[in-house]
């Protein structure tokens, strides 16, 4: 698992639209990568849509949202609730896998493999300010924001 202090680890995968998306080309800024199951479900929208609303108080800081959608499924959720900010593909969740959120999870007595919804706030030296795992939707924005006033 990922905490404050580690390295975040480098990726590259396409946003929304297709377009590369490499986290090392953002060195020098502050961003939030958050992990969030599938677009367009409640808890997702609630988390994406938070973080939109919040955009105008958090300064130069880029929103940045994985998960295992396919770039034409994430600009559908993107352009439905005009997020504004990159969305990326990670089909075959080797991001995931690499920041420690591809998890066995559990629903209704069966087991799978997928997402557990975390944030991760990334400082311009590319180490960890802060991990949020297992971060519930409506926490998400909540937690950013007091993390940058700190």
């Amino acid at each position: 698992m990922l905490s404050t202090g580690s390295i975040a680890p480098q990726f590259e995968a396409p946003d929304q639209f297709g377009r590369p998306f490499a986290l090392d080309a953002y060195r020098g800024r502050t961003l939030l990568v958050y992990f969030y199951p599938k677009a367009d479900t409640p808890g997702c929208t609630e988390q994406s849509c938070g973080l939109r609303d919040v955009k105008s108080r958090i300064g130069g800081t880029l929103v940045v949202g994985v998960s295992p959608d396919t770039p034409a499924r994430q600009r559908k959720f993107d352009e439905k609730y005009g997020l504004g900010f990159p969305l990326l593909a990670d089909t075959d969740n080797a991001i995931a896998r690499a920041w420690g959120v591809w998890k066995k999870k559990s629903m209704y007595g069966r087991e799978y493999m997928g997402i557990e919804r975390s944030a991760f706030l990334v400082g311009p030296d590319g180490r960890i300010l802060h991990a949020w795992y297992k971060i519930s939707p409506k926490d998400t924005p909540t937690r950013l924001l007091e993390a940058l006033a700190a």
